[in-house]
């Protein structure tokens, strides 16, 4: 049996930068186990941009010359470009990004390239390019949001005043205009802002300079640093500094009730589009056909929204259970917790982009959510209301009107075929008017109270709503 190959490096380049305490070199099978590299180059921007603000603050601490910073920054600026200009060699043997710039930078300026890691750790650096990485995912999302709600928007200004049956239990409830049920995830979806931002306080704390996890002997300048990398401050325990991800669980944990939110959403495309509702007709761009049904129109994209969801449930998962039970301060476990961060946001931004382009793309057939609320017993409430006002206490009046509906189930009877002698077997409350009580389309504006599906206070939300995203589109432009 042949023996397993050992990784080497003949050069400084190449060579561990942590290797000289060690006699025997990594084995490959050990190096391939333990390398991040293949995940974590998507931090390469963010850990040049954390290199540069650190080598400024060591020069202008007077610890490396101002010679030895411009040339640490340009070798930096030019790895920079060879990254994005696809020339940087991925597979040069170093474990994961830091080392593997670090290791570049060494090929281009030499051994002042050394200088570059002074008074830090890899612990600080990379977590301090996670959180930098953080706050532009976190607005990039924020803008996926206000686009989806913006389509949310559209959608209920351009059909208000149309009537639906509103639903619990999957069973029809009471009459509601389409658009009130629109906003409803409008409002969901701005209270995923406001978790997005409010994790962006916590998140925006610099750990750099925190070292490994005891700080350095060093006279660094942390608050330099900080405020060039656009920080609003630093993290003051060097110990939680390195080795927490909370900032990482609590991102992802808002990812996770932002797809439950879609997921929502999603479900209720599927049911809409079925024959059986017939409320809305998804474009074929964002459907798919049957490999043996010719006639299928299935909602495939909604449905993988509904699916992906997972993916972010699990992502939470990962983080929680890898840090669960890690003791102070920095353990590799912790390498695993760039993975879940990154399918957080890939999947929560596929599934806002595609849903934002989906509900744009969908016609709604508003004489099918009209009829439908014909065809049930919707106005029950509103039957027991009218006994209300005429004197009747309330739970009496819902037993009254919950015979009457049992009658009409018996008899194949809708709440409007019903004449007010039949009613008068019920309640000799009933009066002449009550007919006007009974026609779903009028329901709406008869409710009174704020936020409620009344054309009046659905009008105020919908003005309301244009202000507001309005504002945020611009903002964020």
């Amino acid at each position: 049996m042949s023996k397993t190959k050992k990784h080497t490096g003949k050069s400084k380049a190449k060579a561990k930068l942590w290797d000289g305490r060690f006699k025997e070199e990594l084995d490959t099978l050990a190096f391939e186990f333990s390398k991040s590299i293949h995940i974590d180059k998507r931090l390469y921007r963010e850990d040049i941009a954390v290199s540069l603000a650190h080598v400024e603050m060591l020069a202008q601490r007077g610890l490396i010359a101002p010679s030895e910073a411009n040339q640490i920054g340009r070798g930096l600026r030019e790895i920079e470009k060879e990254i994005e200009e696809g020339l940087f060699n991925f597979e040069g043997g170093q474990e994961d990004i830091h080392m593997a710039i670090e290791a570049r930078l060494y090929e281009k300026i030499g051994s002042v390239a050394g200088k570059l890691h002074t008074a830090r750790s890899r612990n600080d650096q990379v977590a301090t390019d996670e959180r930098l990485w953080l706050r532009s995912a976190i607005q990039t999302l924020i803008d996926s949001l206000v686009a989806l709600q913006c389509a949310l928007l559209e959608q209920s200004q351009k059909h208000f005043g149309a009537v639906m049956p509103g639903y619990t239990h999957l069973q029809r409830a009471q009459p509601i205009l389409l658009s009130h049920h629109l906003l409803a995830y409008i409002e969901m979806l701005e209270r995923d802002k406001s978790r997005f931002r409010d994790a962006l306080r916590r998140i925006n704390l610099s750990p750099l300079g925190a070292a490994a996890l005891a700080g350095t002997p060093i006279p660094i300048d942390r608050h330099k640093t900080a405020k060039t990398l656009g920080f609003s401050g630093i993290l003051e325990n060097s110990i939680d500094a390195v080795s927490d991800r909370d900032y990482i669980i609590e991102f992802i944990s808002a990812c996770a009730i932002t797809a439950m939110h879609l997921s929502r959403l999603a479900e209720e495309w599927v049911l809409w589009s079925s024959q059986e509702f017939h409320f809305i007709t998804i474009s074929d761009a964002f459907t798919t056909g049957s490999s043996l049904m010719p006639q299928k129109k299935n909602p495939d994209m909604a449905e993988l929204v509904r699916g992906k969801t997972g993916k972010v449930y699990g992502a939470l998962m990962n983080i929680l259970t890898t840090m669960k039970g890690l003791p102070l301060a920095y353990n590799r476990d912790m390498q695993e917790d760039k993975l879940p961060m990154f399918e957080a946001f890939d999947t929560t931004k596929q599934c806002l982009d595609i849903f934002t382009a989906m509900i744009r793309a969908t016609e709604f057939h508003l004489n099918d959510m009209r009829d439908a609320v014909f065809r049930d017993y919707s106005t029950a409430t509103e039957l027991a209301d009218y006994l209300v006002r005429k004197g009747i206490p309330f739970r009496e009046a819902h037993e009254i009107v919950g015979k009457i509906v049992a009658f009409c189930a018996e008899q194949h009877y809708l709440l409007p075929d019903l004449h007010l002698k039949t009613l008068h077997t019920f309640s000799p409350a009933f009066d002449d008017d009550v007919f006007e009580f009974l026609n779903p389309e009028k329901s709406p504006a008869r409710k009174k109270s704020a936020g409620s599906t009344s054309p009046k206070e659905v009008m105020k939300q919908l003005t309301k709503w244009q202000r507001l995203l309005n504002s945020q589109s611009r903002s964020h432009a």
